[in-house]
């Protein structure tokens, strides 16, 4: 893989995807913003064409405890699809997502976001998609 390019990271919900971005040198994740699925999409477009370049997208893969399926795991197998059929030429990879977001709320706290801005819609996500993204380039530092 090229030496200079994004990661994008992703954490599917229903309501709310929330999206996060590497820095070029793949060092650091960082929160880009929570979105309606439908426009996440479009954000990851414009990351993808404007920001870039982007050498891989990261999605969080839903699992319980015990590693099997839940219900989220069909959302996200589904959001792949529609990335893997749009943007062929980039990697998609699946990275496990059990304890992220009380992982990212544990992260908030310590950072010292108060408890209302904690409860915003999307906070969560976003820091979710950021941790799932930090977790993956500390998993596979040869991306």
């Amino acid at each position: 893989m090229t030496t200079f390019g994004r990661i994008l990271g992703v954490d599917v919900g229903s309501k709310r995807v929330g999206l996060a971005r590497t820095d070029l040198l793949r060092t650091t994740a960082n929160p880009l913003g929570t979105f309606s699925p439908e426009e996440s999409f479009i954000e990851l477009r414009n990351q993808i064409e404007t920001e870039g370049p982007v050498i891989a997208i990261v999605v969080g893969w839903p699992l319980t405890p015990q590693g099997e399926p839940t219900h989220a795991t069909q959302l996200a197998d589904e959001y792949i699809r529609h990335i893997r059929n749009r943007y062929k030429d980039l990697d998609v990879y699946k990275m496990d997502e059990r304890y992220s977001s009380k992982q990212a709320m544990e992260l908030l706290i310590d950072a010292g976001v108060s408890k209302k801005r904690r409860q915003e819609k999307g906070r969560l996500d976003q820091a979710a998609a950021a941790l799932i993204l930090q977790q993956f380039l500390e998993a596979h530092p040869e991306i």
